[in-house]
């Protein structure tokens, strides 16, 4: 039940160890013309790792980071690392906000300033970076929002809000589906399950308008892309994370080439993500050797008794933040059957990580999602 005061302070032997391999990194080819059809371009990985050993600045970044309170606990076996940055509003909402993979709590590092009218948990889910790596099996979402409700009951919270976007999305949904007394409402900015996972029906379509028939197809459309091009590194966590782990976690190149692409990919092309943060990110990864620990709940969620099941219903109130970059486009009539949704909000810009593409629209979401619910 202990909960200790936590700052970050990297010795700089792992500094010097990762300049050493930087300066040892060996290239491999690549075909002309591929660009990113095939993964990370050579030039493009060149060009950030020159930099990350001669122009990005770790303890900065460091400095930046131990601005905010971070604490650690022990939770069900897991030492579970967390930011609490209380308002100065004594009435202030507490707000927990879970990050996904391949991120962390470096993602809320510009909207946890626009909501200084709220009490934040920052989080970070076991297996990664700083709440990691675990030393057990079993650590799939589920538990993780188990967790998530013991922490807040630590913290002496009796209501509270959640907030979050990939693993966070689902750690969040689950969180106000078990906690529905203390959970005041639940934002999202994408909700599993919630697109086209098979190829739509004339029975499916039917009973929908023009609108929602057309975002039917092009979730289907999106999903197949996504499906054939971009869902290799899922299966090979689900499957064989151990083997991965090796890798990224003896080459620092390996590890940022893993992360950046999906930073890339997976963000609107007219909001990319500053590589400062980028790199941040990875470094957290890279000096917690959680590559393998963070891949892991990929294959815990595969493996466990519930993979494959639909969800289950929840009816706290719910909102959406619909951006229109995002991989996965939710389709109403199917978030319907497992989400109280009470507001939906689309954007025209904004891909995966909103906190980092889209901050003020987020937090200008947040607080209006949940002053609805307390006025």
């Amino acid at each position: 039940m202990t909960i200790e005061p936590f700052r970050l302070d990297v010795p700089e032997s792992e500094l010097d160890d990762l300049r050493r391999r930087l300066d040892l990194v060996r290239w491999p080819s690549e075909l002309p013309g591929a660009g990113w059809s095939r993964g990370v371009p050579l030039d493009y990985l060149k060009e950030l790792v020159g930099y990350w050993r001669d122009g990005y600045d770790w303890r900065a970044a460091e400095a930046r980071l131990n601005e905010w309170p971070q604490y650690t606990t022990v939770i069900d076996g897991a030492v579970v690392h967390f930011a609490h940055v209380r308002s100065s509003s004594p009435d202030a909402i507490p707000l927990v906000l879970t990050h996904g993979w391949p991120g962390s709590i470096v993602e809320f590092t510009f909207v946890a300033s626009l909501l200084s009218d709220f009490h934040l948990i920052v989080p970070t889910i076991p297996g990664f970076t700083l709440s990691g790596p675990t030393s057990e099996p079993g650590w799939e979402f589920k538990r993780v929002a188990r967790a998530w409700t013991e922490l807040i009951t630590r913290l002496g919270y009796e209501r509270y809000g959640v907030q979050g976007g990939d693993w966070g999305s689902a750690i969040s949904r689950e969180v106000g589906r078990i906690d529905p007394e203390r959970v005041i409402g639940v934002h999202l900015n994408l909700i599993p399950g919630a697109g086209a996972t098979s190829e739509p029906t004339f029975e499916e379509l039917a009973p929908l308008d023009a609108g929602e028939r057309e975002r039917t197809w092009a979730s289907w459309h999106r999903q197949q892309q996504f499906a054939k091009e971009q869902q290799g590194y899922a299966d090979l966590q689900s499957t064989r994370p151990q083997t991965l782990a090796y890798a990224l976690t003896d080459s620092p190149v390996g590890q940022l080439a893993w992360i950046a692409e999906k930073f890339a990919t997976w963000s609107d092309p007219a909001s990319p993500i500053d590589r400062d943060l980028l790199l941040t990110n990875v470094m957290l990864y890279w000096l917690t050797r959680t590559a393998g620990s963070s891949g892991a709940i990929y294959y815990e969620r595969a493996h466990a008794s519930y993979w494959g099941q639909p969800a289950e219903p929840s009816r706290t109130p719910t909102a959406l933040l619909d951006l229109a970059h995002e991989n996965f486009i939710p389709l109403r009539h199917k978030v319907a059957h497992t989400d109280n949704i009470i507001r939906w909000t689309s954007h025209p810009h904004g891909g995966h990580f909103a906190a980092l593409e889209q901050p003020e629209v987020l937090a200008a979401d947040i607080r209006a999602f949940f002053t609805s619910l307390t006025v």
